[in-house]
């Protein structure tokens, strides 16, 4: 059994209805990573746009590609998880994400299935290393080893690693349903993400 194999945690749905304590006289602690994705779900958050603004009344956003923080605060209530486990760097990171995080959401289609990520998978890491790299190259003809994480053979969703706790669908999700997600848990409420899932009711 490969490391990766064992790391994997196949069970690792949440089945805790955690809600975030919510007290007016403070904000609500939140975060948002990006592991192996597009960005397209962080820029369906920014397609908020005014709600933005209005969230930030309520929410501290500690961590996050759009924020200027390089260490993951000691722990948040909530983090927004977008793109597949894809490498070791992945992977370190979701396990430290998860330990400091109260609510964990998979945000996008890439963190649940693993999505487009994982459309490499049939053809192994060498041959997409040589295609990317060598095949298709314009410049050097050199598979980088520094700069470039060192791939797992197969991407995979991020509950295979870890414990989630919502799964919002979309590729990406609209901003609408990230709004309503996260407007529910500031309301100390877990959100039924059925009635803003394309594959919901």
């Amino acid at each position: 059994m490969s490391k990766v194999s064992e790391e994997m945690n196949v069970n690792a749905v949440s089945d805790v209805n955690t809600v975030i304590d919510v007290n007016p006289s403070t904000k609500v602690k939140a975060a948002t990573i990006w592991l192996d994705g597009c960005s397209g779900c962080h820029m369906s958050f920014l397609d908020m746009d005014e709600r933005l603004v209005e969230l930030l009344q309520r929410i501290d956003l500690l961590y996050s590609p759009l924020v200027d923080h390089k260490d993951f605060p000691e722990m948040v209530d909530v983090t927004l998880v977008e793109g597949a486990v894809s490498s070791h760097e992945d992977l370190e990171k979701i396990k430290k994400v998860r330990k400091h995080t109260k609510i964990l959401v998979s945000l996008g289609d890439c963190a649940i299935t693993a999505n487009v990520p994982s459309m490499r998978n049939p053809f192994g890491v060498d041959a997409i290393m040589k295609h990317a790299y060598i095949d298709t190259a314009v410049t050097k003809d050199i598979i980088p080893n520094e700069v470039v994480p060192e791939l797992f053979e197969f991407s995979r969703p991020v509950h295979n690693f870890v414990k989630v706790d919502l799964f919002l669908q979309g590729c990406p999700p609209p901003a609408d349903a990230i709004y309503f997600l996260l407007t529910e848990l500031l309301e100390g409420r877990m959100p039924d993400l059925t009635k803003v899932s394309r594959l919901g009711k």
